[in-house]
């Protein structure tokens, strides 16, 4: 419920975002590699945090499945080890 409020969060942030830099019109030169463009400059700023967002996320999801792996290993471990020594759990 807390991941999903702050993601609620984020989105508004980056709508409330474009919403004020829509009435920006400024145009800016990006330069790839190969060619360039020239685009407006909300446009730019909201790929670049959309680009940024999805990657900070999936770096994220990442974490958190290796973590939740570990877990789930200890936990298999405990319950190994609990089955092995019965009587100390006994006393």
């Amino acid at each position: 419920m807390k991941s999903f409020v702050a993601t609620v969060l984020v989105a508004l942030l980056f709508f409330l975002a474009l919403i004020f830099g829509a009435r920006n019109e400024q145009l800016v030169t990006i330069s790839y590699f190969v060619a360039q463009g020239e685009y407006r400059l909300p446009v730019v700023l909201a790929c670049v945090f959309l680009a940024g967002f999805a990657i900070s996320w999936l770096f994220a999801f990442y974490y958190i499945t290796r973590m939740k792996l570990a877990l789930r290993a200890a936990r298999k471990r405990i319950q190994v080890l609990e089955a092995k020594d019965p009587k100390d759990t006994a006393a």
